[in-house]
């Protein structure tokens, strides 16, 4: 890890069916992400509010969202009752300042590669967190890894959570990572059994091992 204090946090991405998060609350997981982006195979669609209202309070409620118009974003807030949101497409410092405005925290997603990385000095006084995923035209979800090296060429000033394709295999290579800003991993794919689905026992394992 890093300057970060404590035990790494974790975050588990793409939840939507009611017993499924109920099983996941029972670990001792900081963050759980709900997917408003309606191309992807984990999209929350209709999900009833009490999916996400079964989260109790210690775990952070995020909502992810590319390129949502501001409105949207804020409907599903206030739904939804959640925590932060996580903005995982182009969206701008300025927009980002917007949201922050009302009172809504954000993680903001980047690709991993230079010229995205070149312009974190930019988002700094307007987000809360930074995550790092695999370049992808999916805007995430590939189920692969990124050569993590090249966070350490950046003063990054914000926690970040490392994300992209994360697995129980990794177990050791989290724990070797260290970076003065590592806050969080984020799993999603790697710990399924179909898309939107957990493998619960698999979650629990890794996270004892970690």
């Amino acid at each position: 890890m890093g300057a970060m204090e404590g035990k790494i946090k974790i975050k588990v991405c793409g939840m939507r069916e009611e017993e499924n998060i109920r099983l996941l609350c029972q670990l001792p997981i900081d963050y759980i992400g709900f997917i408003f982006y309606p191309h992807s195979k984990r999209y929350v669609g209709e999900m009833p509010a009490r999916n996400v209202q079964l989260v109790p309070k210690p775990i952070k409620r995020v909502g992810v969202f590319v390129d949502a118009t501001l409105d949207a974003i804020k409907m599903a807030f206030d739904r939804y009752q959640l925590d932060l949101v996580q903005l995982h497409g182009s969206e701008n410092p300025e927009f980002c300042f917007a949201l922050k405005n009302i009172g809504i925290p954000i993680i903001k997603a980047f690709a991993a590669n230079k010229s995205n990385l070149s312009q974190l000095q930019s988002y700094q006084q307007v987000c809360d967190f930074l995550l790092f995923d695999t370049p992808t035209s999916q805007h995430g979800g590939s189920g692969s890894k990124f050569d993590w090296t090249i966070l350490q060429q950046y003063d990054i000033p914000l926690p970040f959570f490392l994300s992209g394709g994360l697995s129980a295999a990794d177990v050791h290579e989290i724990r070797l990572f260290h970076h003065p800003q590592f806050y969080a991993i984020d799993v999603n794919s790697r710990f399924e059994i179909q898309a939107g689905v957990k493998n619960i026992s698999l979650l629990k394992s890794f996270i004892e091992q970690l």
